[in-house]
């Protein structure tokens, strides 16, 4: 387990400085194909995307994590779908366990494979056995465009029998209680939807979810972004998520890439995490992403009036970047933009 001053941003601080937190936590993105296409989701995910993890980076990541948090450590395994790839998943789980990682905290689904109780049944119990904790099912107007509401109602209630309801999470309990029906809805109609939900639980505004909706909620001016820096993002998050290709992001910070599991180990990528080592990273830091913006505006970015937020801008900047093959050292991969 590291010590704070294990970093080397950390080390020239003085003790009342905010530090850069050790991270304790790591989302395993298994995949970026899924089942759907939600027009929130931060990673772009879609049954055309790839990319499956590897057992080397699920095994090192975990124990990465552990290295850094010790026992706090705590790991979920999202996506994508992760039940796409369902007994290549239990095989992962069966390899953690022979090691002896311990639980993993959270298993994420959108109850899309839930047809029958059997197969709920058995899978819920072998997932119990290879130690999952809780069961996060993702349930709101996003998923519920493709996602059968029965599905989602079904797993629900079975896994409540079988875990019980201190391991099992629906998000969000309002939309399995009152379902939103898509049935001959127009694109306008399913964009005031999504707007409302967004207002109920707030997300953040990259990926797919930069473009529909953002553009839908824009009322800010670069002026008033201006005002954000990221600093607090940057030293406050407590995780990061690992995508398929080992690509590490801070936090929800899709598609800024801090290192990759493939080049370094976790723990040595935060303990040499430093915003003045990269550009993008320093400008974020310091500035925001209205930071990058004359740098953008000098290659030929046309800026918008208005945008919903400082994601937003963020995000159309990156958009940018990538699309021009600039800074690739922290912008990517092709999936979170494509």
């Amino acid at each position: 387990m590291v010590k704070l001053d294990d970093n080397i941003y950390n080390s020239t601080l003085t003790r009342q400085q905010p530090k850069f937190k050790i991270w304790s936590s790591a989302g395993l993105l298994l995949t970026y194909k899924c089942n759907c296409s939600c027009e929130f989701c931060y990673y772009n995910c879609s049954p055309e995307k790839n990319g499956l993890m590897s057992e080397d980076i699920f095994i090192s990541s975990w124990q990465s994590i552990k290295s850094l948090a010790g026992e706090t450590a705590k790991i979920h395994i999202t996506g994508g779908e992760p039940f796409l790839y369902f007994d290549y998943l239990c095989e992962l789980l069966e390899t953690a366990k022979k090691l002896n990682l311990g639980k993993i905290d959270m298993l994420e689904t959108n109850a899309f494979w839930a047809d029958s109780d059997t197969i709920i049944k058995q899978r819920l119990k072998t997932l119990d056995s290879l130690g999952m904790n809780k069961l996060k099912i993702s349930c709101d107007p996003f998923h519920q465009e493709f996602v059968n509401i029965e599905l989602v109602e079904r797993l629900s209630e079975t896994a409540l029998q079988i875990l019980g309801p201190g391991r099992v999470l629906v998000r969000w309990q309002k939309y399995l209680d009152n379902p939103v029906c898509f049935e001959n809805l127009t694109e306008e109609q399913k964009l005031q939807i999504f707007i409302s939900a967004t207002r109920d639980y707030p997300c953040r505004l990259t990926g797919r979810a930069a473009e529909k909706i953002a553009d839908a909620l824009r009322a800010k001016t670069i002026e008033q972004i201006k005002q954000q820096n990221c600093k607090a993002s940057f030293l406050g998050a407590k995780g990061v998520h690992i995508d398929p290709y080992g690509n590490v992001f801070s936090g929800t910070c899709s598609g800024i890439t801090l290192g990759n599991v493939t080049q370094k180990p976790l723990e040595k990528i935060w303990q040499d995490f430093s915003p003045d080592n990269d550009k993008v990273i320093v400008m974020l830091f310091n500035f925001g992403p209205a930071g990058l913006l004359e740098e953008a505006e000098g290659l030929g970015y046309k800026r918008k009036n208005l945008y919903a937020d400082k994601c937003h801008l963020c995000f159309c900047l990156r958009k940018f970047f990538f699309d021009n093959g600039l800074h690739e050292s922290n912008i990517g991969p092709a999936d979170c933009y494509i």
